[in-house]
């Protein structure tokens, strides 16, 4: 009997430690806020992961309904290619195009590393030298205005050798509402210790919309859940009495896909001559021997069926994944993109029936969203669909932070929106 209360105690003791490692806070001591960033405004930037365009409207979430009517409203928010979740969060706050900054895909294979990239490898995640662009964290960290982050895409590592002030190691276990309390105190903190700048990153949409499709009613479940827990943050902030600006964004949209009639690995494709990376909607193949690709180029072009065929030095222009764009060296150097609903599977484990990664300027299911208000905002403004990229000038000016690098991103919004 002793020895079994022995291994439970230490099983607990071990599951314990595991959750307090997962949902610890990491504090950079050491940092301040100048005199003038003190008097700067304050942002939260909130992703709804997988919040589409027409979400807020679809399942009538009124809470976010009545704040962007405050404030301003896109039409939609054009996410980068690929739709996906890493390369399209690590795009708004770079201002820069996947393969400018270098996060091509939630997994992706970098030929000059000879290493494969994952979302869910820790040691990838929290390796600065992954990681392309400057993030608004590593921006406003570098002007000596304190930044905090909840789980936003590139906020664990070190980018440039700068983490932000406050950050979390991402966990699905922290209840929202600690979430919140945590926000809340971070702006309770004396001028000197504030963070200006908050990130904050919700996955449950998301997570519903794969599961169940865009339509179900699971996903209106998470939509108006979501929409409670916004009502919640913005209400507990506002006790601080501080003027806060919010932008809230999402990365990508969600359509229903076709999971009756998926597509095989093409016959074209000899797994001797080429390392396969990706699936779904774009499928990657990186040439062990480069004499490979044009013949089998021409074999897939000719046995394409519900996908399209592209070399790396003639993708579509609009997608900004091509030859010229490729950064750090990590596109295939033959590339197939499904026709939406199609997808590739190659797993035997059956596919979700959301999904996303398209084209969003052929499948406007993939749009996103933008709302924002605050003090720096104008107000009932509506402005038309506009690229992800233009909202890191945006939250740059409002915080007073000029940059002298080059990103993709525009500053048209800037005079639309701002008071």
């Amino acid at each position: 009997m002793k020895k079994i209360s022995v291994w439970l105690v230490c099983l607990l003791w071990h599951g314990l430690a595991f959750a307090q490692v997962d949902t610890v806070q990491r504090v950079i001591h050491d940092r301040y806020n100048s005199l003038a960033q003190q008097e700067k405004p304050y942002v939260i930037l909130i992703s709804a992961d997988g919040f589409r365009y027409d979400y807020a409207d679809k399942f009538d979430a009124r809470f976010l309904k009545a704040k962007r009517s405050e404030g301003v409203e896109a039409a939609s928010m054009l996410p980068a290619f690929p739709s996906k979740t890493f390369p399209n969060h690590y795009s708004i706050v770079t201002g820069l195009y996947p393969a400018s900054h270098g996060l091509i895909n939630n997994y992706f294979y970098d030929p000059q590393r000879k290493e494969h990239y994952s979302m869910r490898d820790r040691s990838k995640v929290e390796d600065g030298s992954w990681y392309g662009g400057t993030p608004l964290w590593v921006l406003a960290e570098q002007q000596q205005m304190v930044a905090a982050s909840f789980f936003w895409v590139g906020s664990e590592a070190p980018v440039q050798g700068i983490l932000p002030t406050y950050h979390y190691q991402y966990s699905e276990v922290m209840p929202i509402e600690r979430r919140i309390q945590t926000v809340v105190d971070w702006l309770s903190l004396p001028a000197e210790k504030r963070p200006h700048l908050i990130t904050f990153y919700l996955p449950e949409v998301d997570h519903a919309g794969h599961r169940y499709g865009p339509d179900a009613p699971q996903t209106k479940e998470a939509v108006l859940e979501l929409d409670k827990h916004m009502q919640m943050l913005t209400e507990a902030v506002a006790k601080t009495g501080l003027p806060v600006n919010y932008v809230f964004v999402s990365d990508h949209g969600m359509l229903e896909v076709d999971t009756k009639n998926m597509l095989p690995m093409p016959a074209a494709i000899d797994t001797a001559k080429f390392m396969v990376s990706g699936g779904g909607m774009v499928v990657e193949l990186h040439a062990k021997d480069k004499k490979a690709v044009k013949p089998t180029y021409r074999k897939l072009k000719k046995e394409a069926k519900e996908y399209q065929v592209y070399k790396r030095s003639n993708m579509p222009k609009h997608l900004h994944y091509g030859a010229k764009d490729d950064k750090y060296g990590r596109v295939g150097d033959i590339l197939l993109l499904t026709d939406a609903p199609k997808v590739f599977h190659f797993s035997s484990r059956p596919p979700h029936p959301g999904q996303h990664g398209y084209d969003a300027t052929k499948v406007k299911e993939m749009h996103a969203t933008f709302y924002a208000w605050g003090p720096a905002f104008k107000q009932g403004v509506k402005v038309d669909t506009f690229q992800n990229v233009d909202v890191y000038p945006l939250i740059a000016e409002i915080l007073g932070l000029p940059y002298h690098h080059k990103i993709d991103g525009s500053r048209h919004l800037v005079e639309k929106v701002l008071q």
